[in-house]
């Protein structure tokens, strides 16, 4: 059995363990899911990243109201500041994660903002309707129209799309993007330079849901039972997640690894973690991507499990994590090797 990275293990809130007598176990609810999330994952990263802010005056921020189907969504764009007014740069849209139920753009906002002014591009946060208030497929929908809306305003963006449109996120935010890549590619809006997506950052995904997995598949992915019991994110939660959100098992704009082809995708930067249970998730989209000829990177960190590095932002291999994070951004940018 893999062991916890000795760091990590040495923080770790490790629950007790229940009574013999104790009864079913107690099934959170929305609420708290999202109150834990907020104490334990938002408010630990903000405030590590919090210090690194650059100077306000590096950035412009802004709020702005997309119109979705049934209502309105929060984009909060950021842009460089720089000495020529004129200069154009490539962008970032995030999907924050969450189990498509929990978190906003809050959680990386202060990451963001540092990631704007050291790689001079534009970064936009989506924030997408949650589940259970908004079901499947509100999140896909909402956040592909937070793309056209990226591709339909570049001059409020300063962005020039043919150096670069990203987007990315992690865990549902991981399956969001992948979904979008997917989406965007057979859109006809998408078509065209400047209006297709150039890369995809894809971390922790969940890329299939456990119902759906094709027999093929079933000896490759096996995290999902052999870490089923790994905190943070043991199997329980994913599929309590899963079931608040409601996507048909079989839909590829959920279980993207049933899409019909990978081929001509955006190029993927692709991380995974040895001890979550979604670990064979990130390997099988990045074989599936490699598999269709699209560029693909992927790397697995040992002995750690699903968003550690936002729990633990301090620790070594958390800040491992971050710095290979943005060589991948470098790296689909062409900025780097």
């Amino acid at each position: 059995m893999p062991a916890f990275d000795p760091e990590l293990a040495a923080l770790m809130e490790v629950p007790p363990a229940a009574p013999a007598n104790a009864g079913p176990p107690h099934i959170p609810t929305v609420a708290e899911m999202r109150a834990h999330f907020d104490h334990h994952v938002s408010q630990p990263f903000r405030a590590y990243q919090k210090p690194l802010l650059p100077a306000e005056s590096a950035y412009t921020l802004r709020d702005e109201k997309v119109a979705v189907e049934g209502g309105e969504i929060t984009v909060r764009t950021v842009v460089p500041v720089v000495e020529d007014g004129h200069e154009t740069f490539p962008v970032f849209v995030n999907i924050h994660g969450g189990g498509w139920s929990v978190g906003s753009i809050e959680l990386d906002d202060y990451f963001l903002r540092k990631l704007t002014v050291d790689l001079k591009l534009t970064t936009v946060n989506v924030e997408y309707r949650l589940a259970p208030e908004h079901p499947f497929p509100t999140a896909v929908n909402d956040c592909l129209t937070a793309l056209k809306w990226v591709v339909q305003n570049t001059p409020l963006l300063k962005a020039d799309l043919t150096k670069g449109f990203l987007v990315g996120g992690h865990s549902a935010g991981a399956n969001l993007s992948a979904v979008l890549a997917h989406e965007t590619r057979d859109d006809p809006f998408f078509a065209g330079p400047g209006r297709q997506l150039t890369g995809q950052v894809i971390r922790e995904p969940c890329v299939i849901h456990p119902d759906a997995y094709p027999e093929e598949l079933k000896p490759v992915l096996r995290a999902m039972e052999e870490n089923k019991d790994m905190p943070p994110l043991p199997r329980a939660i994913i599929e309590l997640l899963i079931s608040f959100y409601k996507p048909p098992s079989a839909d590829p704009r959920f279980s993207l690894l049933l899409y019909a082809s990978h081929a001509g995708v955006a190029p993927a930067f692709v991380q995974g973690m040895e001890l979550d249970p979604l670990r064979d998730d990130a390997r099988a989209y990045a074989d599936a991507l490699a598999a269709a000829g699209v560029a693909v990177r992927h790397i697995q960190y040992p002995g750690v499990s699903h968003g550690f590095h936002y729990n633990y932002p301090a620790i070594k291999i958390a800040v491992k994590v971050r710095e290979e994070l943005v060589q991948g951004i470098r790296w689909l940018l062409g900025k780097d090797v």
